[in-house]
């Protein structure tokens, strides 16, 4: 008796977990981030709020927030084994709109923070009752 092989529109689409993708692909250190971040709301896949243990596709769209970056991507590729960053970066495309928004926001942090310089030596007596003192004026 030979077995027949489950109609196409019937056979289940390989797919790896969501959160196993995230690790692999390098857009967070552990699985546990990527759960985590994925239980917060910063990752949605087709515009829609996914679970950790909901299945990537290929072709499916994506968008992850890491701290104060927006990714919008498109899987390319699924593994379930984490290799160097080259392997990785070929498991998704990233949208040029937001490679130039990315870097757009990331030269407006940067222009921010030029202004500002650290003091060259530590505050004394005086300066940390001012400090504490201006401190207490935010409480009220």
């Amino acid at each position: 008796m030979t077995q027949q092989a489950p109609h196409p529109a019937t056979a289940p689409q390989p797919g790896v977990r969501i959160d196993v993708w995230l690790w692999v692909a390098r857009f967070y250190k552990t699985r546990s981030l990527a759960k985590h971040a994925i239980e917060t709301g910063k990752v949605e896949i087709g515009g829609q709020r996914a679970k950790a243990s909901r299945a990537v596709h290929v072709g499916d769209a994506m968008t992850v927030v890491r701290g104060e970056e927006r990714f919008e991507l498109v899987v390319r590729g699924l593994s379930d084994t984490r290799g160097p960053a080259p392997v990785a970066q070929a498991l998704y495309e990233e949208s040029i709109e937001s490679k130039e928004r990315r870097a757009a926001e990331r030269a407006t942090r940067a222009a921010e923070r030029a202004g500002y310089k650290a003091p060259e030596t530590k505050p004394d007596k005086r300066a940390r009752r001012l400090i504490r003192a201006l401190g207490d004026i935010d409480a009220l």
